[in-house]
């Protein structure tokens, strides 16, 4: 009897911590549901083209502005916006990373860096006129914040997903995300295609779907809030939260060597991801100033990238239970090339070419990034999650600052967007090369980590 009891202890022992363990990863959906409205509505649609319009009615005759006396085409504004962004994140990320391993509390730090990106995109609001100074400082805070708090969110993926429930997880994560950015989008593209039945003028539209998606950034951030558990970790250091923060940047730096192979991964996803960012950031600017596309058509384009990113997303996942994530990904980079290629070649005013590039673009979207994230989550030492999920978010939005430089220079110097697309094929093609060459399942046991059947 004693026997049936404990065994019956058991299972409900495991059904609860089963239950618990179910009810954090909704919650942890819902962080990507929140602030992917962010990266959609924002990002990738409206502040681009907007903020260029803000910053050539600041522009002097030649289409020049003046930022702190240097000559800056107006058109070139949102991308060197970008890749400064950039350089904030790389500052603040291993800082917080290393802070939150040290004392085991993300879900503060994730707080502050989610609430800080949600004020600055609902500030959007107040640009109007020619302030594309404070366009692109309310970017810069935002895009930088989004980076810090998703080293935070993807730091929980190893603690509440065993190893070969991590695929489904992300990719369920990503597909939360797609979902809420494909809703607001028809909201917004409601209220921009109406703006005259609502009263509003089309600029004071666009100023509302941007400030909406902070108003969005902010609210559902609650739900992750409530769910998510810190795991406390002792720590005998007792130093100061900066000083420790920088020393321990030092020795994850220092601990990365002794994982190549992790690092070898790291290096293929920087110069992948690269091109990926790159297209989900200049985008709009390629549709609307290269090919001549408005507002509407690019706002249903991405909403076809959205809706097809959430099949895409849970479809590879699926593909990866058969394949591996690896070769997953791997055919999803060879697709990315094919597309950019074809991009090239898309010709000016034709809005139907354009959203069969999007299509294409939305299925391999959401899997490519999902999969990349729950591939590496493998590769990362037990107790160093938000350190190496650092320096992963480094490459998945820290460092991908070479395609928007890439862009912006390209019209500094040629006026033209489209001379920069071919240079992202060589991005994903590279990427493939280095990815092929990861022994993956070697990486995982080096990093003292269970190896999972399918990889």
């Amino acid at each position: 009897m004693s026997t049936e009891a404990e065994k019956t202890a058991r299972a409900v022992g495991s059904t609860a911590v089963g239950g618990a363990r179910r009810r954090e990863q909704h919650g942890w959906y819902f962080y990507d549901f929140a602030c992917s409205v962010y990266s959609t509505s924002v990002l990738t649609v409206f502040l681009g083209p907007y903020l260029t319009s803000v910053a050539k009615t600041a522009a002097d005759a030649e289409g020049f502005v003046h930022p702190l006396g240097i000559p800056v085409r107006a058109g070139s504004v949102f991308a060197y916006a970008v890749s400064l962004s950039v350089v904030v994140a790389i500052l603040v990320m291993p800082l917080a990373g290393a802070a939150a391993d040290r004392s085991g509390r993300k879900k503060p730090l994730l707080a502050v860096a989610a609430y800080t990106g949600a004020i600055a995109t609902t500030g959007m609001f107040f640009l109007d006129g020619d302030r594309y100074l404070l366009g692109a400082f309310l970017l810069i805070v935002a895009n930088a914040s989004l980076s810090v708090s998703m080293v935070l969110y993807n730091a929980y993926l190893p603690q509440i997903a065993g190893p070969e429930e991590r695929d489904a997880v992300s990719s369920r994560g990503w597909a939360f995300g797609y979902t809420a950015g494909a809703f607001v989008l028809v909201l917004n593209l409601i209220l921009y295609s109406g703006h005259d039945s609502f009263g509003i003028s089309e600029a004071a539209a666009v100023r509302i779907c941007l400030a909406s998606a902070g108003v969005w950034w902010g609210a559902f951030t609650l739900v992750p809030l409530r769910r998510l558990r810190d795991r406390r970790v002792e720590r005998a250091d007792g130093a100061g939260a900066v000083g420790a923060g920088w020393r321990q940047l030092v020795a994850t730096l220092r601990d990365m060597r002794r994982h190549p192979l992790t690092l070898s991964f790291l290096l293929a996803y920087l110069v992948y991801n690269d091109g990926v960012q790159t297209v989900i950031s200049q985008a709009s600017i390629f549709g609307s100033e290269e090919l001549g596309l408005d507002q509407t058509t690019l706002i249903t384009a991405v909403l076809i990238v959205q809706v097809l990113a959430v099949a895409g997303a849970l479809g590879m996942g699926r593909m990866a239970r058969t394949y591996g994530a690896k070769n997953t990904i791997l055919g999803s980079l060879a697709v990315w090339a094919l597309i950019l290629a074809a991009g090239y070649f898309l010709p000016a005013g034709a809005p139907v070419w354009f959203f069969l590039l999007a299509a294409a673009i939305g299925t391999v979207l959401g899997g490519s990034q999902a999969l990349s994230r729950s591939l590496f989550s493998h590769l990362v030492p037990q107790g160093k999650e938000a350190e190496y999920f650092s320096a992963y978010e480094m490459s998945d939005r820290g460092l991908s600052w070479l395609g928007p430089l890439v862009f912006g220079l390209a019209y500094q110097l040629t006026g033209s967007y489209r001379d920069a697309i071919i240079s992202l094929v060589v991005f994903f093609l590279l990427g493939f090369f280095l990815l092929a060459r990861v022994p993956v399942r070697q990486a995982v046991a080096a990093a003292g980590n269970a190896v999972p059947d399918r990889i």
